[in-house]
């Protein structure tokens, strides 16, 4: 794999393939590789914003085709080996810069002397790639007992403070998000609020499927380090489908008005 000039990739689980897609993503570094970051932040090659790893999306290349064609990949966990450009746009912006040719420039300027070609479903690639990695953490933390289901269970839980992070399928019924949110601000001690479970961007087939559960339609935690290693998943994935507040929440579900004072705008965990 070529190395641009761009910053080094860091550590990260294994990403994975992006699904319903010809293509894959970036090939992995092999495992255990020391990958130590030269620091927090990164640069996205398209808007010239720095902003921390965890906010920000990795494009690599492959191997060098036959004719000597790299193609261009999401690497959304950060695994290949060599260096990476990183992106921080919604999938609209990315849709927009590769119609006027801005991404093809950037990443040019990126990978000098490289011949690179760009899928026509990178958008989608990288929508499927952040969805699976976002999907596949909450499954094995649902695997190791980590997630509560269940209406009953999660308001059991939630009215007596042990929950801390709730979350509904996209076609979840109002009435019983209205009730498990307020179980939670009761437990919480935190009525009047507003609030509530973040609204996740899967309805409650994909989400019995990733969770390999039938009829999964809301779900909590009550583990806080669980819900930190998932927020940065969530948050990339909500800023890149234009979601970043999670409609009108941070991804802990309090109100973006209630947020630290100087925190930006734009929640990108």
């Amino acid at each position: 794999m070529r190395t641009p000039r761009n910053e080094r990739v860091g550590s990260g689980p294994g990403a994975a393939k992006a699904a319903g897609s010809k293509h894959t993503q970036a090939p992995r570094g092999p495992k255990g590789a020391d990958s130590v970051e030269d620091g927090p932040e990164r640069k996205c090659i398209l808007s010239g914003r720095h902003d921390a790893r965890d906010s920000l999306i990795r494009l690599a290349i492959s191997p060098d085709g036959p004719d000597g064609v790299a193609m261009v990949l999401p690497d959304v966990l950060a695994r290949a080996p060599g260096r990476g450009a990183w992106i921080g746009v919604t999938r609209a912006e990315l849709e927009v810069a590769i119609a006027k040719g801005k991404l093809k420039g950037a990443l040019a300027r990126a990978y000098k002397g490289a011949k690179l070609s760009i899928p026509d479903d990178l958008p989608d690639l990288i929508e499927a790639a952040l969805t699976r990695a976002f999907y596949d953490r909450l499954g094995l933390a649902y695997g190791a007992g980590q997630v509560l289901v269940g209406s009953d269970r999660i308001a059991e839980n939630a009215r007596m403070g042990r929950v801390v992070w709730l979350a509904h399928a996209s076609d979840a019924g109002s009435d019983g998000n209205r009730k498990l949110d307020q179980a939670w601000r009761v437990g919480q001690e935190a009525e009047g609020s507003g609030m509530t479970g973040v609204t996740l961007p899967l309805d409650r087939a994909g989400l019995s499927v990733a969770l390999g559960r039938e009829n999964v339609v809301h779900l909590a935690l009550t583990d806080r380090a669980v819900a930190d290693r998932l927020a940065p998943l969530l948050g990339r994935l909500l800023h890149y489908l234009d979601r970043p507040d999670a409609d009108g929440q941070d991804i802990q579900g309090k109100p973006v008005a209630d947020a630290a004072v100087g925190a930006d705008d734009d929640v990108l965990m």
